[in-house]
């Protein structure tokens, strides 16, 4: 198998499984006792949350919150804030600001809330598909309770001006949160330089197991929690999942150690298979040539169906996507492709190549090998686009 569909989920390292390993046997304790089997695992959850502390660049290990995922982050961080804000303000704090480029999480989470009466405005973006900062802070006013904003694009890998999101935020008193789900383990990240209150991670994205992230939480900051309970600080409730988070520590610690490195081998192969997918008639790239992620790979191919491409290559034992994994099947246009303004029929004929930890030049150059014969069977054959 040839693996290069890294953000839509990363393969646990060796590393991690070994530090999760012990907690799924013997150290079964549950954090919140006070006898020793359960104060060790409460020892382990809190150098994690030191280790996902360190990643991220933020002041104290307390304002790590320990969640199920990055889609829980994102509620917490951005519904949690939502309400907290409209129940001290009486309501008069009631606008949520986000993009039309925003994770599902975040997306989704805006119809709900409209629905309960509040207001979601969404700025766009460029062709690049980097968000108009300018239109962004015009949105934000007196009665914006948060801004949320992606810092790295899950489809294009686009890196977008948190920063200036955040100076957007500030100047009205409402908080700003940064999704980082994507941008971990790829980009540098520091909480204090972005600005940003609240930052959503997860463990999948950077070789931990699926079902822990964490929410960066600035301190000061208050949250109307989303599972109720005395557990991280009254942030989130429910027994932590303590081989998970010590799984997801010890990768943000790799994470932070191997970024440099990590990050020039996903340009390298980057630009391997940006040269090789052009080659193909009827192609062109996605999303801004420089300002992106280093591992992300974002092609359209005139006159064919991104899926049928996808199987295609998944019968020569490949996996990429033609979209981000939790719309897997859905035959409509990705609405970060409608949002950039990239024609149907062409969004439509889109896959997303993405590579990351154990990717090698070899895994690129299967790829190249297979491909131009798939799109040139698929056009020969006639599948409809």
């Amino acid at each position: 198998m040839t693996y290069l569909d890294h953000n839509a989920t990363t393969p646990v390292r060796p590393e991690v499984l070994d530090a999760m390993l012990p907690w799924l046997r013997d150290g079964f304790g549950n954090p919140s006792s006070v006898y020793a089997l359960g104060q060790r695992a409460r020892a382990a959850v809190e150098l994690a949350r030191e280790r996902a502390a360190a990643l991220v660049g933020a002041a104290d290990a307390s304002e790590i919150v320990f969640t199920s995922g990055g889609s829980e982050s994102d509620g917490l961080a951005v519904g949690g804030a939502a309400w907290q804000a409209h129940d001290e303000t009486k309501g008069r704090r009631r606008k949520v600001v986000t993009t039309r480029v925003e994770h599902d999480a975040i997306r989704l989470l805006g119809s709900q809330l409209r629905r309960r009466g509040f207001e979601v405005a969404e700025a766009g973006c460029g062709p690049d598909g980097i968000v108009r900062a300018d239109e962004l802070a015009s949105l934000v006013d007196d009665a914006t309770s948060v801004v949320s904003m992606m810092l790295a694009n899950n489809e294009t890998g686009a890196l977008q001006p948190v920063a200036q999101a955040a100076a957007a935020a500030r100047a009205k008193g409402a908080l700003a949160h940064a999704d980082a789900v994507q941008a971990a383990g790829k980009a540098p990240i520091d909480v204090r330089a972005l600005g940003a209150d609240l930052l959503s991670l997860s463990g999948h994205k950077i070789n931990a197991a699926k079902g822990v992230g964490a929410l960066f939480v600035r301190r000061g900051v208050r949250l109307s929690p989303l599972i109720t309970g005395h557990q991280e600080r009254n942030r989130r409730g429910g027994t932590e999942n303590v081989a998970g988070i010590v799984g997801f520590g010890v990768a943000c610690e790799l994470a932070a150690r191997e970024l440099s490195s990590a990050a020039a081998h996903a340009l390298a192969l980057r630009r391997r298979l940006e040269a090789g997918i052009l080659a193909v008639p009827g192609s062109r790239l996605n999303g801004h040539p420089e300002k992106r992620l280093p591992n992300t790979v974002h092609a359209s191919f005139e006159g064919l169906d991104g899926h049928h491409l996808v199987v295609a290559l998944d019968l020569e034992g490949i996996c990429v996507s033609s979209g981000p994994a939790c719309s897997s099947g859905i035959s409509t246009p990705s609405h970060v492709l409608t949002a950039m303004g990239v024609e149907p029929a062409l969004a439509s004929g889109s896959i997303r190549v993405s590579v990351g930890w154990g990717t090698t030049d070899a895994d690129a150059d299967r790829l190249l090998a297979v491909l131009p014969q798939a799109v040139a069977k698929l056009r020969a054959a006639g599948v409809p686009a």
